[in-house]
């Protein structure tokens, strides 16, 4: 694999919370929107959503309405007087011109009934993002990296390097806060996914893989507290 394609694996800005009582629809939903490149957190109850609301840094919800302790809508309202304005595509049985008239009042973003075609799923995220503004291209650049959030690229002094997955999301949650700290568990939810088996090293690991590559002193530690990069100017 060249330097280039290395570079420009899709690592999308959306982390996606997935609400969804059938663990084999679950499963195969989270496996297809994972090989999109988005980062999925999957549960299985409205309790579990909530809780996940709460504590989760989500870009958006997929929301089914039957789960088996709590209506899907009760979900909705709950989540938005909680975390306000949290995106939410609703994705259920339920197919009347009521029921979709119901949860786009009840503050769903967009309304898709099952059966569906997943090309169709993945055509409403993609609006999604750009109401959001998550695929907008912007380039960000700190001294001699800059960072290309629209082609996934990156470069110091005009050198394209070679960077994992992961080790562009981290650095992309790095110069996206700009000096601002960022600590081990907030870059761990940024780059994990609940469930994931992670040693306890496994950002340092990352961290001093990047720093290989990047000029000296360009992601700096504060002991006991996190990570940062100081100074950000965008192009």
């Amino acid at each position: 694999m060249s330097k280039l394609d290395l570079c420009t694996i899709r690592v999308n800005e959306m982390r996606i919370l997935l609400v969804e009582d059938d663990i084999s629809l679950s499963d195969a939903l989270s496996q297809s929107l994972r090989s999109e490149g988005y980062a999925i957190d999957s549960v299985a109850t409205g309790a579990a959503a909530l809780s996940a609301i709460v504590t989760g840094e989500f870009t958006l919800m997929i929301l089914d309405l039957g789960l088996p302790d709590m209506d899907g809508l009760d979900v909705l309202r709950q989540a938005h007087r909680n975390k306000q304005g949290l995106p939410t595509l609703i994705l259920t049985a339920r197919d009347s011109m009521t029921d979709k008239i119901i949860g786009l009042d009840g503050g769903a973003d967009d309304y898709l009934a099952k059966p569906f075609d997943m090309q169709e799923l993945l055509a409403r995220l993609r609006v999604m993002e750009r109401r959001l503004g998550t695929a907008s291209s912007s380039i960000v650049t700190i001294g001699a990296v800059t960072l290309d959030l629209a082609s996934h690229q990156i470069q110091v002094d005009g050198e394209s390097k070679e960077l994992s997955r992961r080790e562009f999301m981290l650095i992309k949650a790095l110069m996206d806060n700009a000096g601002r700290i960022q600590s081990k568990s907030q870059l761990e939810t940024k780059l994990y996914e609940w469930g994931d088996e992670l040693s306890s090293n496994a950002i340092e690991v990352h961290i001093h893989n990047l720093r290989k590559k990047l000029p000296k002193d360009f992601i700096k530690t504060i002991r006991g507290v996190g990570y940062s990069v100081t100074t950000r100017t965008s192009a």
